[in-house]
């Protein structure tokens, strides 16, 4: 098993267990290993310690510039923020514009769907994304959580189904290439988004968080983030709630940058296991 699995498995059960039997490890490299991040927000949230060496810049790299209380470092983000966000719509317009036209004709109107995220200090926002569902999607899922128990008890545990029946064929292939989370870049033009931050959640969803909930609130929702390159769907719920709440708490422009950069890899991953 690699170190990276290590880290991963070592959270999930500590996750489940609620405890862990042992010393904390204390990996090299933070910006390197988002799995090792997860592993440190789980068992601090239990009382356990470990060790300052985590948290510190690798050696020979540069200290990541904080966001965390810095008006500079918000500014400086927002300023990135739009200047990818509106590079990335220009590039991907044909993609974009290929992709509504495919919705238009194949499940007709409406093209985008909007569902009420929650942002940064409460902030109640419409997250866009392209349809990917039936029209009458919620009609579907009460009918198909009353028929089957197994199905209900996913959707409580997780908020989503792996298999939902509500799911397209076209929006099969656009959720394995995460091209219908592509509008959301309108969102982080508006500003109710960021390119990195944790995963927009409902206000339903964010009562589950429990003490992670404040963290959460101090940072925007993202497009991407450490949940993403860590593993993304095959995480379990615990372990993406604290991947949102360790982001939220250590965020820096640096480790903004390493989610950016290995993004489209783990894109690739999920792909490929899809």
């Amino acid at each position: 098993m690699s170190l990276e699995h290590s880290y991963r498995d070592i959270a999930e059960r500590s996750a489940r267990r609620g405890a862990l039997d042992g010393q904390p490890l204390t990996p090299p490299d933070p910006y390197a290993m988002p799995s090792a991040l997860l592993c440190w927000w789980v068992l601090t949230g239990q009382g356990l310690r470990l060790a300052e060496a985590l948290m510190a810049a690798p050696r020979g790299k540069p200290s990541p510039l904080s966001i965390r209380g810095h008006a500079g470092g918000r500014f400086v983000k927002r300023v990135l923020d739009i200047i990818v966000a509106a590079a990335t719509l220009v590039v991907l317009a044909p993609i974009l514009l290929a992709t509504a036209l495919l919705i238009a004709v194949s499940l007709g109107r409406p093209v985008l769907f909007a569902h009420e995220r929650v942002g940064r200090k409460g902030h109640r926002f419409r997250c866009f994304k392209f349809r990917t569902m039936v029209t009458d999607a919620e009609a579907r899922l009460a009918e198909v959580l009353a028929r089957d128990p197994a199905l209900a008890a996913e959707w409580q545990e997780t908020r989503k189904l792996r298999n939902d029946p509500r799911v397209t064929r076209l929006g099969l292939v656009l959720r394995r290439t995460s091209i219908d989370e592509l509008p959301q870049l309108l969102n982080v033009l508006r500003g109710d988004m960021s390119c990195v931050g944790p995963r927009p959640v409902t206000a339903d969803e964010l009562g589950r968080y429990g003490d992670a909930a404040e963290a959460y609130l101090a940072a925007r929702p993202g497009l991407t983030g450490l949940w993403q390159v860590s593993g993304r769907s095959a995480l379990s719920y615990q372990a993406r709630v604290a991947l949102d709440g360790l982001y939220a708490a250590r965020r820096s422009l640096l480790l903004d940058i390493v989610i950016l950069l290995r993004t489209i890899p783990a894109l690739f991953r999920t792909q490929e296991s899809a």
